[in-house]
């Protein structure tokens, strides 16, 4: 098995969790100005809005704890592996490393085009 010295990982981690956590605060914030075009707004065509932009912030919730999760089960095994290999891990932790900062990247392009289209809504409801 090919091994990687584990500094080449870096801590990437603890600044992917600190991102999401800052996106899960956003979408709180975002979630209290959907109420309150709801709250002003009763007709269809506001409604579809808002029931679109509630279902795209749960789906964005659930994304973030689902990437939490990889990230927290990521971190655990190269830290056991790099215990158990002398700060080294094998490439298929570099390559599940790599397969998470491109979901991160990812992740942060959809909140960035939902917050814009949100913003697009509010401007049209507020």
């Amino acid at each position: 098995m090919n091994f990687t010295n584990i500094s080449q990982l870096g801590t990437e981690h603890f600044e992917w969790l600190n991102k999401l956590d800052f996106y899960k605060d956003d979408l709180i914030v975002l979630d209290k100005r959907l109420a309150e075009v709801a709250s002003k707004n009763s007709g269809a065509s506001a409604r579809a809005g808002i029931e679109h932009f509630q279902n795209q912030f749960i789906i964005q919730k659930n994304n973030i704890d689902e990437l939490k999760h990889r990230i927290n089960e990521n971190a655990h095994r190269v830290s056991v592996e790099a215990k158990e290999h002398g700060g080294h891990v094998s490439a298929e932790s570099v390559a599940r490393y790599k397969s998470t900062e491109d979901q991160i990247h990812a992740f942060e392009k959809v909140m960035n085009a939902l917050r814009q289209e949100f913003q697009g809504y509010l401007a049209k409801w507020m």
